[in-house]
């Protein structure tokens, strides 16, 4: 693409995104994606821009913020324009909720792709301390209110009397994490409904159940940490006690400082997550406005990065992403290359 044709298709999106809704002015032209949302995908659409921009010297750098998946998801739906994101990155799908959000903000066309698995790892220090969990003894941990008694557990020891006789200091991810959502349903929820009484809750009282199940522990035995997994890192390097909560690429990029602990016996490697055996096994996405497809320039051919990057053998698995399985991954090939967008049925 020659300068002058550069300058022709800026100016040809900033009209059609001002069309779509941007606000006039300096925000109805931009000539660069902007992607917002999950902590845990962000190392992995940055090295994704990396390679767009490496290929596609034309286009501008890619903005990625980490915003977390829940925050990203608000400002992915505020609506269609030149001054909202482009895309979103997520560590869990859409909820139906924030589907309906988007759609009532004029976000009707969203295109949904699954770019691979992650696992919800629990890690320590190296020559720390050492656990195989269940999600049963983590919920009884963790939780605010186990089984809807009081929360009196202050080590291990207390939960399980076989787990070491160490206070209870989780780092992990904050409320508006997608990190954070797939510990309450992957793991929190899990151990949780082991329980008969709790079982039976969600029949009669989904809310109070979920509260139950869900709702962490605020005395200091879990500490959120924010949106940057690198600090949780930094935390439990700096206690051999304390464990952590991060998504599987960031315990293989810091393998050199931490260890992971199992849960229920299997250990959290790239194989155990990609069959799904380690019950931290979660699918990661991002999200796409299509309405910004021919408005975005490069946006198309960002997308096309992402599937050449996601594969066992692809540059992304070198940095801790789980490819996910053929079947899945050859729909979502259409997907971001037909462009074929999300119809809301299936989400939760």
């Amino acid at each position: 693409m020659t300068k002058t044709k550069s300058i022709i298709f800026a100016a040809v999106s900033a009209a059609a995104l001002a069309a779509c809704g941007g606000s006039g002015g300096d925000s109805a032209s931009r000539d660069s994606i902007r992607a917002v949302g999950s902590s845990t995908v962000f190392p992995f659409a940055k090295a994704v821009s990396e390679a767009f921009v490496r290929s596609n010297p034309e286009f501008r750098s890619p903005i990625i913020e980490s915003t977390g998946t829940g925050g990203g998801m608000k400002l992915f739906c505020s609506g269609v324009g030149a001054d909202t994101p482009d895309m979103t990155n997520a560590s869990r799908r859409m909820k139906a909720s924030e589907f309906a959000d988007c759609q009532a903000n004029g976000v009707t066309d969203v295109i949904e792709l699954q770019v691979g698995l992650d696992g919800i790892a629990f890690a320590s220090a190296q020559g720390g301390i050492t656990m195989d969990l269940t999600p049963q003894q983590v919920y009884e941990a963790l939780a605010a209110s186990p089984y809807g008694g009081e929360q009196t557990t202050k080590t291990w020891s207390d939960v399980d009397p076989s787990l070491p006789d160490q206070p209870i200091l989780v780092y992990g991810p904050p409320s508006t994490s997608g990190t954070r959502d797939a510990l309450k349903e992957l793991v929190l929820e899990a151990g949780c409904k082991t329980n008969a009484d709790m079982k039976a809750l969600k029949e009669t009282d989904e809310d109070r159940y979920d509260q139950l199940c869900t709702e962490v522990r605020s005395d200091g035995a879990y500490v959120d940490q924010g949106e940057q997994d690198n600090l949780i890192v930094q935390k439990i390097e700096g206690n051999p006690n304390a464990v952590g909560v991060f998504g599987y690429s960031y315990l293989e990029e810091n393998a050199d400082k931490v260890q992971g602990l199992n849960m229920n016996g299997v250990a959290p490697t790239y194989e155990n997550i990609s069959s799904f055996e380690y019950p931290g096994a979660r699918p990661l996405y991002v999200y796409v406005k299509k309405a910004h497809l021919d408005a975005i320039p490069g946006l198309k051919e960002y997308l096309a990065q992402w599937t050449k990057m996601w594969a066992k053998d692809g540059d992304l698995a070198k940095i801790g992403l789980v490819a996910s399985p053929d079947d899945v991954m050859a729909a979502n090939q259409k997907a971001a290359t037909e462009f074929t967008t999300l119809d809301g049925a299936q989400l939760k």
